[in-house]
């Protein structure tokens, strides 16, 4: 009889073993159930979720084979108003009369004073100060008159138009005496009436040439220098606020004109010829002078007026500024003349005990 052999292993060899078979088989297990889950749900998502048909077509569907052109056009109107009326969150204002604003304002027409209108004055003469100063930097002002005196609309009898003097003055506009009564063109707005006065010296000089061309082109050429300074400008400056009309926003406008009671003093220095030349001719300084009241009133006179249209004044990211610290911006972002972009210097305040 063949005897039996047994193999004698040590307790912790034959557990090593067991344990090592019932873990790989668990990890096969769990490796094939991941993969059929992962399937399962990608198949799930692309038929319900890609190939699946949308609420809104299946309800497109449904008005479009049950209702008539007419009733579909009648839905849409009122889910529009719906809309609207979910997102009119704001309260109808109140209708605000002129009576009401004055009487809210505290302004009686009657018997209130005229304003001296003196902190006007002061921006006003900042900012024309500004607009000097960067005329005569980049010197923009004398490339627009060049393009603009020697545009489409010069005759053919003058050569070139060349600027000689440029002189944008050195005083300021003085406005006074303002009141506020209602428009007479405009039932229900208002209107400021003010005062405006300018004692000043603003000079346009300008050299060219008079072509004669009959009977044949250029036969003679006379030379012609021309100087117009403004002395004095006063008048009675209107202004109103009004609906843009053309703006379908609703944008305010603000307009201005003179009364046709102004004065304009002018002086005009002329040189014509090459050889004798005639000196401060009396009839160009008529016509300078005619010329020019002819385009002011063509333009900014009552019952003509100017239209500006004005942005609106909600505050917006992009127009918020910063006011500059002491010590900060000097690293990046400085331009040339000590100015920051987006940041406004202005000195700070200091206390005195």
């Amino acid at each position: 009889m063949q005897q039996e052999r047994h193999i004698q292993l040590p307790l912790s060899e034959y557990l090593a073993l067991t344990t090592k078979q019932c873990s790989s088989w668990s990890f096969t297990q769990g490796l094939l159930l991941g993969q059929l889950i992962v399937i399962l749900t990608l198949g799930c998502f692309i038929k319900f979720f890609i190939f699946g048909d949308s609420p809104g077509s299946t309800s497109k569907t449904i008005y479009s084979g049950s209702f008539t052109p007419t009733a579909l056009k009648q839905f849409s109107r009122n889910q529009s108003n719906l809309r609207k009326k979910r997102s009119a969150v704001l309260r109808d204002p109140p209708s605000q009369s002129t009576e009401t604003i004055l009487s809210k304002t505290y302004y009686d027409v009657r018997s209130h004073q005229p304003e001296s209108l003196d902190w006007f004055n002061v921006l006003i003469a900042q900012t024309l100060a500004q607009f000097r100063e960067d005329a005569h930097t980049d010197g923009a002002i004398l490339k627009s008159l060049n393009k603009f005196l020697n545009g489409p609309q010069k005759p053919d009898f003058l050569d070139s138009i060349r600027v000689t003097e440029v002189s944008l003055g050195e005083d300021f506009p003085i406005f006074s005496n303002c009141r506020i009564s209602p428009s007479d063109d405009e039932p229900g707005k208002l209107q400021a009436k003010m005062d405006v006065d300018l004692s000043d010296l603003i000079t346009l000089g300008v050299e060219t040439k008079l072509l004669l061309n009959w009977p044949k082109p250029l036969v003679a050429v006379l030379p012609v220098a021309l100087a117009v300074s403004i002395v004095r400008f006063s008048g009675t400056l209107s202004i109103s606020f009004i609906p843009s009309p053309e703006n379908l926003a609703g944008n305010t406008t603000l307009t201005f004109s003179f009364l046709d009671d102004y004065r304009l003093e002018i002086a005009v220095r002329s040189l014509v010829g090459s050889r004798s030349r005639l000196q401060d001719v009396p009839k160009i300084a008529q016509l300078v002078e005619s010329r020019l009241h002819g385009w002011i009133d063509e333009r900014c006179v009552e019952p003509k007026f100017q239209q500006i249209v004005l942005p609106s004044l909600w505050p917006r990211k992009r127009t918020t500024r910063e006011q500059s610290r002491p010590g900060e911006g000097t690293d990046d972002g400085e331009l040339p003349g000590g100015s920051f972009d987006g940041l406004r210097r202005r000195p700070q305040p200091t206390a005195h005990i």
